[in-house]
């Protein structure tokens, strides 16, 4: 936590005036007892109206002035604050953006959100109360007892007497309410797991018709947050009885000692009723000090978690970044990408997800990439763009070992449209300049036209300008799909890949797909990763992947000879054609 206030460093001014107007009003606050005492001991003592007036003018004066001090240390506060949390939020943005995909799958993704949002507002909010009452609520506590001091001695006593008495309570209190309400955090996290996972999954959830059991689960859930927090609300609630009756004890003592001294002469009654201001004074400083304690822990804590994600080095370096400029030239090569007995290890995983992966592209070739559930085909792609690093061997772009580019190099130079196809909030043509910034409106059209998807896009109202909803929602799966293919070939890039793109489309449409890539302009090098045995069979060759190894390589035709791993995908999907032909 104490790493993260090096983001304070601009704001010395703000972090210096806060405290210093709030122990201002603090100050003003300690002048008010005395203020009354002396209305009551002078004005109404004497019957001065006058007097009274005058001084219900310093009171109204000091209320004033205790306003603007507290006014001008809240802002001072949040604006040290909130400039700390948008800095805060800045850096750790673009620490994440930094983590290569091992960071992202070892952590998680909603943790990161979860670090981005709730952790980094309760530690904005721990800075404001730090700069606003850290020093004001002890400065009050010590300023009452040493005020009630220069009144009378021997009734300043019971201050030095309840004082400690109401620190333990409150911060015993405090101590074991503290590992209770990180339970009660931690309750709370499962309830919100299982409330995110029921309305991500809702369809899938009425599907199987398991919505009793999602309710039986959140209700048991549910439940036991509602005990814990009971638990330590009843633990809490004993705060205020108990406080009270100590302070209440003390001003009990303070009226029945300060009775005894005014009868003997040594006090006013107005100097008893000041006593009394500062004994309530204490208490309600004590009360939120302990409360302010409980949020600093909190913030602590989410402080930790923050750092903690800093602490997180990237596993992939940038060349250019480690050369301090752009990498040198690789040289010619005939082969726009080559595997050399490459390896591939997950983070945290026991086994090898590739083993000696050995095999080389020609510039303008077609590979597909075939294998079955888990079998590494995208494991494979993912080395080139460099989303993963090897474990052993190497694999080269244009003769160059990957990790010698500089990163945004390596990857102008691939197009990848992954998996799960993800579009931003925005327009069709916001969304397909993401490949290129500089990309005219023909060119956007002649990727749609490649990626099939020319003709919706027409249909829809105001064609390139129609709005995408968040995550593409108002799209169908196939539409989105090929949005994110047109997205990538806008690009132009030398080597693109297609890792399962296509699952979306129907056979005809995924048909016209690979034709019109094959038709491109230029030398473009293709990988097509795939289920399906017809979307690869018409290409180049074909590597066949078995359990990260690869079990063939070759044409369709020579993989259905020489490699049985094929021939079951193949014949699996194809059998009933073939029977139907023979019929």
């Amino acid at each position: 936590m104490k790493k993260l206030l090096v983001y304070l460093k601009d704001y010395k001014k703000e972090t210096v005036l806060g405290p210093l107007f709030k122990l201002l009003e603090a100050s003003f606050e300690l002048i008010v007892p005395l203020v009354m005492a002396a209305i009551i001991d002078t004005g109404v003592a004497a019957a001065d109206g006058s007097y009274i007036m005058k001084m219900c003018l310093v009171l109204v004066l000091l209320a004033v002035i205790g306003l603007v001090c507290s006014v001008t240390a809240q802002y001072f506060a949040a604006k040290a604050a909130v400039g700390f949390a948008t800095k805060l939020r800045h850096s750790l943005f673009a620490h994440i953006e930094s983590l290569s995909f091992s960071e992202m799958d070892t952590v998680g993704t909603s943790t990161l959100i979860t670090r981005m949002t709730s952790d980094v507002n309760q530690v904005q909010n721990g800075v404001n109360l730090v700069l606003r009452l850290f020093l004001r609520s002890p400065f009050i506590v010590f300023g009452a007892m040493v005020m009630s001091f220069t009144i009378d001695v021997k009734a300043a006593l019971i201050f030095v007497v309840a004082i400690p008495l109401l620190s333990v309570v409150v911060f015993g209190i405090m101590l074991i309410s503290i590992p209770l309400y990180k339970k009660v955090q931690a309750a709370l996290d499962k309830v919100l797991g299982i409330t995110r996972e029921n309305l991500t999954g809702s369809r899938v959830i009425r599907a199987f018709n398991k919505e009793e059991d999602e309710i039986k689960s959140f209700h048991e859930n549910n439940d036991i947050l509602t005990r814990v927090q009971l638990y330590v609300g009843r633990i809490s609630a004993l705060m205020n009885p108990l406080t009270y009756v100590i302070i209440n004890g003390a001003i009990v003592a303070l009226i029945w000692t300060g009775a005894v001294r005014v009868d003997n002469g040594y006090i006013t009654q107005g100097e008893v009723v000041a006593l009394v201001n500062y004994m309530s004074q204490i208490l309600v400083e004590l009360v939120k000090l302990a409360n302010l304690i409980i949020n600093i822990n909190k913030s602590i804590a989410c402080g930790n978690r923050i750092q903690a994600v800093f602490e997180l080095e990237p596993s992939i370096r940038d060349a250019a970044a480690a050369s301090g400029g752009k990498t040198e030239d690789g040289g010619q090569s005939p082969y726009a990408v080559e595997f050399c007995h490459t390896g591939l290890t997950y983070a945290g995983a026991g086994e090898e997800a590739l083993t000696d992966i050995d095999f080389a592209v020609k510039k303008g070739e077609t590979i597909g990439i075939i294998g079955g559930t888990g079998a590494g085909k995208s494991s494979v792609v993912n080395l080139i763009p460099r989303f993963y690093d090897v474990t052993a061997g190497a694999v080269r772009v244009d003769g160059k070992d990957v990790k010698e580019y500089a990163l945004d190099e390596l990857r102008e130079k691939v197009g990848v449209v992954l998996q799960k196809a993800v579009l931003f909030h925005g327009t069709i043509r916001e969304n397909l300049k993401w490949g290129n910034a500089e990309a005219t409106d023909e060119e956007l059209l002649r990727a749609l036209e490649i990626s099939q998807a020319k003709s919706f896009v027409e249909e829809k109202e105001g064609g390139l300008d129609f709005e995408i909803e968040q995550g593409g929602r108002n799209l169908s799966g196939g539409q989105r799909q090929r949005l994110t293919i047109a997205r990538a070939l806008v690009r132009r890039p030398e080597i693109l890949i297609l890792d399962d793109s296509a699952s979306a489309l129907d056979f005809a449409t995924d048909a016209a797909l690979r034709r019109a890539i094959r038709e491109m302009e230029g030398e473009t090098t293709v990988f097509i990763v795939s289920q399906r045995a017809a979307s690869i069979q018409h290409a180049d060759r074909i590597v066949v992947l078995d359990d990260g190894k690869i079990a063939g390589l070759g044409t369709s035709g020579e993989l259905l000879k020489t490699c049985e791993v094929y021939r079951e995908i193949y014949y699996s999907q194809f059998q009933k054609t073939a029977g139907g032909a023979e019929a």
